[in-house]
């Protein structure tokens, strides 16, 4: 791996200008005096309006004027959207009014790309590579007059590599041209998951015809969607090194370490006529571990370097377990004294293994020796338009590491992920569960009447086999020196037909990266088993809070949610003021009644959750409430996999945490990176020390998710009215052995005798022997008849708030209940423009949605780009608190 590194109409469009400069920015890697990306100045025009072909096209003195500035990497939506050729189709039903490939045709969507740069012809034995990381879905590649591909180039997910060497022009300016044709298959999007699943024949995405949390996407992501590069080395280049590191043993986080071994190969390519004599070698740590290497003209050969004994090193963990150390590795090929290619790689020491836990009848993953309880979130891409950036990347698995996760699973529907991606879960200490590509809906595992084919043809998919095992040979060797890659799976729901299967678990990953765990499929049973039998996933929508805790669902569940709309800010974005419609659900038959906009971006029904709270006056009432459901489901969720950890289950995965577009469910933050109250609930139920009540039986518990002991905490559980008066019901001393839950003593009799006429807040609390608190968890109980009356009639808090600068970028908000009136319940912070009030995004807060109890100060600290805006303000309002902006003390 090579390091690499508001509201309404007017607010999309800048926030989609802002996504473009992120995707389209120069963003230099470790290798900087060896390669460059070529990602502006690119031009574009479709097929149909010209007549000549590429020998001519890619020529220098070819006139492009006519064409169109053109996004790359992008698709050719993307390059139309940033035309203003089409409207853009995150807003209302944009998306209806752009051509559909199905109907229009493949010829449509099909492109030629041109990029003109400099590029001198290197000298005596050097090369120069030109590089391309993803091209959807076939290609043809000119070079100054020359066609580089013997043939068609075909798949989305196949890397291209061509020496230019020969083919530079001596002046230094050069033309590229490449003509990028749509999958060979495009899928009729007839509202199927995956439309009429034929999108499936080919080796590429396959929720771009459509599913149940996305509309299909009009081009199916046609274009040079990834990097193109340009590469210099010497006669020798380094290809596709390989690092795996072992780590014997039981580790703990602290403490010396006994030696972690580093194993290190690499294929290396002598592209020259003559013999080249030299060295592979690296440096780790201050050692030099190196391999004489003798390469016959123009020949490859795979080199492994001796295993070496790292000592006392510093150990990679999971968030919530431990540090996140990288070491940095530069493996170089030197030759006759000088370096002809190196690559720079971040190496985490740690290793995966699993073990069958016979007590729930499924697996556990283990790191460094140590079971890991799995709190994972189902991801499936970052933009639906193929819009990456570092900068994304980033804070949507900060997210994930916010929300006290530790796994993220990327479904099989779309794609390997990008090492950007990679880098940012070894960063935040996420593990990964990589599906490949495939899914039950369109590779056959039920019948369906949407789809095009019988499930026997469709079990067959992909059309070219050949093709898909290259492919995934090929991202493995991408993607396989991240550490937190722990788990390859060979597809969501379904594995691949029955050959690739084979090769895939016989052949190419034993060969290819054989130190992680390899599942058949993402709810296999080699996953798990239920008392049933087999294994499964969901339920998908919105639940009792006590289902959580009472209802055994699957051992190791790969997916499992709940509801997910954002708030009134973030509704404003995408949905037209007059679609601004509270939906209406009718107990007595269950359904719901939606606005057609609101169906349109897949909104999922909160049944009669919110009238719990009142009956929703408008839409912005209707948001508000939403996420006082949204807390407490998330919430619930997570406690209620840990209070069976180990006993019923080892993991869980959220479906999902995220969405690649506009859509109103399963999200625990907006496409615009606005969190909402789903991803604090999540927080707070999934902190690594947590204490929490079992609404069923009345039990205080706490989970343990460290590998610490903690003991002489004091547990303090006790209730405050509406009004804000408190009673202590118990305090005790506690302690907790490590990755355990430990059952306390059960409130139930107490509390509903206290909640049973309004409800009641009841705050539960760990203490350490200076009255620190090191958890706090505050529920709302309803009242005998399951509503929320005493809130519908809350008195105003009274919440006092202050904000100033820790240091550019970082804002501490200071927050006191200073009466000793009620609870200032609920409160939602936001980072703002200090003149238009619009939200800074993404920010990121050390918790949201903050209740204060009457005498207490919290603090919140907000994380921000220091240069996204230098006129800065802080919003505070809550359920009884009046919103109000506050100024930033310098």
């Amino acid at each position: 791996m090579t390091t690499t590194r508001s509201a309404g109409r007017s607010a999309l469009f800048k926030f989609s200008l802002v996504l473009s400069v992120l995707a389209s920015g120069v963003y230099q890697n470790a290798e900087a005096q060896t390669s460059y990306e070529l990602n502006s100045g690119w031009k574009c025009t479709s097929l149909n309006s010209v007549k000549d072909n590429g020998t001519i096209i890619s020529q220098t003195n070819y006139d492009l004027a006519a064409w169109n500035a053109a996004v790359v990497p992008g698709t050719v939506l993307t390059t139309q959207v940033a035309n203003k050729q089409v409207p853009d189709p995150f807003y209302g039903m944009n998306n209806e009014k752009i051509p559909d490939i199905y109907k229009v045709g493949r010829d449509f969507y099909t492109y030629w790309f041109a990029k003109d740069f400099k590029e001198a012809a290197p000298t005596g034995s050097n090369q120069t590579y030109l590089n391309f990381r993803g091209v959807n879905y076939s290609c043809d590649v000119f070079l100054n007059g020359h066609k580089l591909n013997s043939k068609l180039h075909k798949g989305m997910f196949l890397r291209q590599s061509y020496n230019i060497t020969k083919w530079l022009n001596k002046n230094g300016n050069n033309r590229l041209a490449v003509v990028v044709y749509p999958p060979d298959v495009v899928g009729n999007p007839n509202g199927g998951q995956g439309g009429d699943g034929t999108i499936a024949r080919g080796v590429g995405i396959q929720y771009t015809a459509g599913w149940d949390w996305i509309q299909p996407i009009r081009d199916r992501n046609t274009g040079i969607w990834d990097k193109v590069t340009i590469e210099h080395t010497g006669a020798v280049a380094i290809k596709d090194p390989h690092v795996v590191t072992l780590v014997p043993g039981v580790r703990k986080p602290e403490g010396a370490q006994q030696p972690a071994i580093i194993q290190v190969s690499a294929e290396v390519e002598n592209a020259t006529g003559a013999a080249v004599s030299g060295t592979l070698q690296y440096n780790l740590d201050g050692k030099l571990v190196s391999q004489p290497v003798t390469l016959k003209a123009n020949s490859k050969q795979e080199v492994k370097l001796t295993d070496y004994s790292l000592k006392n090193p510093k150990l990679w963990w999971p968030s919530g377990y431990g540090p996140q150390n990288l070491y940095k590795l530069n493996l170089q090929f030197v030759a006759g004294g000088k370096v002809s290619d190196q690559k720079s790689i971040e190496v985490g020491v740690r290793q995966i293994t699993t073990e069958w836990n016979n007590k729930t009848e499924s697996r556990q993953v283990n790191v460094n020796g140590q079971k890991v309880f799995i709190k994972g979130g189902n991801w499936i891409i970052s933009d639906q338009m193929l819009r990456f950036s570092d900068a994304r990347y980033d804070a949507e698995v900060r997210f994930h590491r916010d929300m006290n996760l530790n796994l993220i699973r990327v479904w099989g529907g779309a794609l390997i992920e990008r090492p950007e991606f990679y880098e940012a879960c070894d960063k935040y200490g996420m593990l990964v569960f990589q599906d490949m590509w495939g899914s039950g809906d369109c590779n056959g595992r039920w019948i369906d009447p949407m789809k095009a084919d019988d499930q026997w043809t469709r079990r067959k998919y992909p059309d070219d086999h050949d093709l898909y095992l290259k492919s995934v040979a090929d991202q493995v060797k991408l993607v396989r020196n991240f550490p937190s890659l722990a788990i390859w799976c060979g597809g969501n729901e379904i594995t691949p037909p029955e050959d690739i299967f084979a090769a895939l678990r016989d052949t190419i990953m034993p060969k290819l990266d054989n130190t992680r765990w390899f599942i058949p499929y993402s709810n296999s049973e080699e996953m798990s088993r239920n008392v049933q039998g087999g294994n499964g996933d969901g339920p998908y929508g919105i639940q009792s809070l006590t289902t959580f805790w009472d209802h055994q669902t699957y051992p190791f569940n790969s997916e499992v949610g709940s509801v997910g709309v954002s708030d009134y800010e973030s509704l404003k974005r995408f949905i037209p003021a007059e679609n601004m419609v509270v939906p209406e659900f009718d107990a007595s038959t269950g359904k719901t009644k939606t606005d057609p906009v609101w169906e349109y971006h897949k909104y999922i029904g909160y049944d009669g959750f919110i009238d719990k709270y009142g009956k929703a006056k408008n839409v912005e009432d209707f948001a508000t409430k939403a996420q006082l459901v949204n807390y407490d489901q998330y919430r619930a969720l997570m406690e209620g996999f840990s209070s069976h950890m180990w006993d019923w289950y080892t993991g869980t995965i959220i479906w999902k945490t995220q969405n690649p577009w506009t859509a109103m469910r399963g999200q625990m933050y907006d496409y615009y990176l606005d969190p909402n109250a789903c991803l604090y609930g999540l927080h707070n139920g999934s902190e690594p020390l947590h204490i929490m009540y079992n609404q069923t039986d009345g039990m205080v518990m706490v989970a343990n998710n460290t590998f610490k002991t903690h003991s002489n905490m004091l547990l303090v559980a006790k209730t405050y009215d509406m009004d804000g008066k408190e009673k202590v019901l118990t305090k005790v001393f506690a302690d907790v052995t490590p990755t355990t839950t430990k059952r306390y003593l059960s409130l139930k009799r107490e509390i509903e005798k206290e909640a049973k006429d309004k409800g009641i807040f009841l705050c539960l609390q760990l203490l350490k022997s200076d009255n620190e608190v090191i958890s706090e968890n505050i529920y709302w109980l309803p009242d005998a008849n399951g509503d929320f009356s005493g809130l519908q009639k809350m008195p105003k808090g009274d919440l006092g708030a202050t904000a100033k600068y820790l240091k550019n970028g970082k804002v501490e908000v200071t927050l006191t209940n200073e009466g000793n009136g009620a609870l200032a319940f609920f409160n939602r912070l936001s980072l703002v423009n200090a003149d238009t009030k619009q939200r800074i995004l993404p920010a990121f807060y050390s918790d949201n949605y903050v209740t204060v109890l009457p005498g207490q100060t919290k603090k919140v600290v907000i994380d921000h780009n220091p240069g996204a805006d230098k006129n800065l303000a802080v919003t505070i309002g809550g359920w009884n608190v009046t919103e109000r902006t506050i100024s930033i003390d310098k």
